[in-house]
Order: C-alpha cells, then sequence, then structure tokens
C-alpha cells in the first residue's frame, strides 16, 4: 500500500506542485510545474546525504558498538537519509574494530535511522604536518592493508594525502578498484593536487580545511581544487570557512556538495566530548581542541541547507548541494533525488525550511527529541 504527500515538490525536471506517492520507493509524482514561492505550501525535497560523519548525540564512531546505529538516528532527524560513517586516524586495532561495527551498521539499518552506506575512511593516510584535529597516527597506505579494510565494512570513500611517497600510484590503484580517493589533510602543493587529479582522485576532503592554502604565485591545494575540480565537499556552519570563501568555491566547482564532519558533540549540550583519541569541548557552537584548533562541527544537514539559503543560494540549488550531488559523487543514482523508481528519501519542510517530517526508504521517521 502506497503512501502520498501532497505539496511543492522537488523533482528531476524542477519544481511540481502535486503529490508523490510511494512505499519503499517512489512510484509516482503527479502535478504540474510551479514556482515554489507563488504558494505557501511545504517543501517536499530529496533526503540529505553526508559523506563526512564523525559522530552525533553523545556517540563517536570510533567508540564502535552501538555507536553507528545512535549517530544514524541523530543525523536522520535533522533529515540526513544516508550517510558514509567517518574514521579518525588511529592504531590499526581501532580502526579495523570501529570498521566491524559500521559493517554490522551497514548490513542492518535500524527504524528511524540513516541508512550507511558505507566508510569515508579520512585517516590514517594523511600527512602528519597537517593533521587538524586528528591525531598524530599518520602513515603512509598500502593496497593490501586497504583491501583488508574493506573486508569489514564498504568502503567508498578515502582521503590521502597525495605527496606522501607511494599514494599517487595508491590513488589510481582505489580509484580503479570503484573507490572515491579525496585530497585532504595535506601540505601538498598546486602541482600536487593536479597530479593527483590525474590519477584518478576525485574530490577534496572539507575544502580550504587542512590543507595548503591559496597564494598567487603558489596556489596550494586550493588552487588545484578551485582551479580543476568537478567535486569537492565543504562544511557549511560558518565556522570553518568564511562565507566569502564558500562563494569563490560556489563559483569554481561546479559540484560542490556539503559535509557536516559532524562530531559526538552534534545535538547535544555543551560539554566534553570524544573525537577519536581526543577530548574535544563543545561551546559557542563549535567544537574545539584544548588548544583551540577547530576539532569537527555540531552542524546538521538541515541547518546546513538553511545555511546555503542565507547565501543567497535557491532552495533547488542548495537541495542539489546537500543531496544530489553527493549522491552523483559515489554513484548512487537511486538516491538523492526524487523520480519514480528511486528510493522513496524524503524532507518536507514548512516555508521556514524547519523540518517537519522525514522519510527515510518510505519509512516516517519519529522526529521526537529532534
Amino acid at each position: 500500500m502506497n503512501d502520498a504527500i501532497k505539496g511543492n515538490i522537488l523533482t528531476t525536471s524542477g519544481w511540481i506542485n502535486g503529490a508523490i506517492s510511494f512505499g519503499e520507493r517512489v512510484t509516482s509524482i503527479s502535478g504540474g510545474a510551479i514556482d515554489p514561492s507563488v504558494n505557501g505550501d511545504d517543501y517536499v525535497i530529496p533526503g540529505f546525504i553526508d559523506l563526512h560523519v564523525h559522530g552525533g548525540g553523545g556517540k563517536d564512531i570510533m567508540e564502535a558498538g552501538d555507536a553507528p546505529h545512535v549517530i544514524a538516528a541523530m543525523h536522520a532527524k535533522h533529515g540526513t537519509t544516508c550517510l558514509l560513517a567517518t574514521t579518525m586516524t588511529a592504531p590499526p586495532h581501532e580502526i579495523t574494530r570501529a570498521l566491524k561495527a559500521i559493517g554490522a551498521a551497514c548490513a542492518d539499518r535500524r527504524p528511524g535511522a540513516a541508512r550507511i552506506l558505507g566508510v569515508h575512511l579520512e585517516g590514517p593516510y594523511i600527512n602528519s604536518g597537517k593533521l587538524g584535529a586528528q591525531p598524530n597516527y599518520a602513515r603512509a597506505a598500502t593496497l593490501a592493508e586497504v583491501q583488508q579494510l574493506g573486508t569489514y565494512a564498504p568502503m567508498r570513500l578515502i582521503t590521502v594525502a597525495p605527496e606522501i611517497a607511494g599514494h599517487l600510484n595508491l590513488v589510481r590503484e582505489l580509484s580503479n578498484a570503484g573507490i572515491r580517493v579525496q585530497i585532504g589533510h595535506t601540505l601538498g602543493s598546486y602541482e600536487d593536487g593536479v597530479a593527483a587529479l590525474e590519477h584518478g582522485a576525485a574530490g577534496f576532503t572539507h575544502l580550504f580545511n587542512a590543507m595548503s592554502g591559496l597564494h598567487h604565485r603558489e596556489p596550494g591545494m586550493v588552487g588545484a581544487a578551485l582551479a580543476h575540480a568537478q567535486y569537492a565537499e565543504l562544511i557549511p556552519d560558518l565556522l570553518h570557512v568564511h562565507p566569502g570563501a564558500i562563494k569563490v568555491a560556489l563559483r569554481a566547482i561546479p559540484h560542490l556538495y556539503c559535509v557536516t564532519d559532524s562530531t559526538a558533540a552534534t545535538g547535544m549540550p555543551d560539554g566534553d566530548y570524544k573525537l577519536g583519541r581526543h577530548s574535544v569541548q563543545k561551546c559557542m557552537g563549535g567544537v574545539r581542541l584544548p588548544d583551540g584548533t577547530l576539532a569537527g562541527s555540531t552542524l546538521t544537514m538541515d541547518q546546513a541547507l538553511r545555511n546555503l539559503v542565507s547565501l543567497g543560494l535557491s532552495l533547488e540549488d542548495a537541495s542539489h548541494r546537500v543531496s544530489t550531488y553527493a549522491a552523483d559523487y559515489l554513484g548512487e543514482t537511486e538516491r538523492g533525488r526524487l523520480a519514480p523508481g528511486t528510493f522513496a528519501d524524503m524532507v518536507v519542510l514548512d516555508r521556514d525550511l524547519k523540518i517537519k517530517a522525514v522519510y527515510i526508504e518510505g519509512e516516517k521517521c519519529d522526529l521526537t527529541d529532534a
């Protein structure tokens, strides 16, 4: 039996005012084209897809155990219907333990929780000189190790510093194996970035943060991204990146998409939390190490959407950047868009862009305590 929702629906062909019918997947969409600003109906848009999630609801992904389930449930209340569980740089046994828990959660989505599509391995294959908030367990990668880690959980995305010896060849091998490779936590030059892209790297991890910056005589990794990238992730919490820099990236990178880089502190009161092996403090809307370094965020994807709109983006454009482009980046053609046959992953927003309902594969989520 199908359910149905009425409102201003963002389809693959643009906005229509009508009804969307669905079970686990969308069965039909009916109605006529409309400018959604001309009426007071709710907005129905694709569910949010977050490819960089460390935690939420007081849990950190590196804790293993039930942490992936708790995190996925917390983010679902804010409209995230799919996510990548993201690791921290850590000793091998801690990464293995976390991946086994993620793998189990990927195979067993609980009611009211976002679908965990797999892993974003953010460490340990990064530059120890550009750790950001990562613990100092950085090391060079080998294909054999990555393949072994991939037996524990679906390996969808890996962040690497391409300037590390041997990593350029690894980028090509991983890309050929169907794994998305991103450049991040890097001291690499513009030339290193271009070479990585030529070897199959597909994007950049939290653009501007933890990478060599743009200078007119040394363009750095930021310059490589702005000049050449089709895709890059960015944290639009308005703390990690200045609004002006966000606008630069929006003009330069066609499929710039947004992530939260969220931590255990997301959805929680101010206080002390874990981020991998680090202790971090949430205060004044941010999360920091004791030395003041930004350590992930407390951002949720519904707030990311509102932040983008506040910067002047249309709701349609903002929706693409919190959903469709991330799905495209991973090759998830049945998510991140609303059309007959796609998964019924949807967010219903009121006119102030506040969440009224969330559906994950057709199931309505309980938004209590959201």
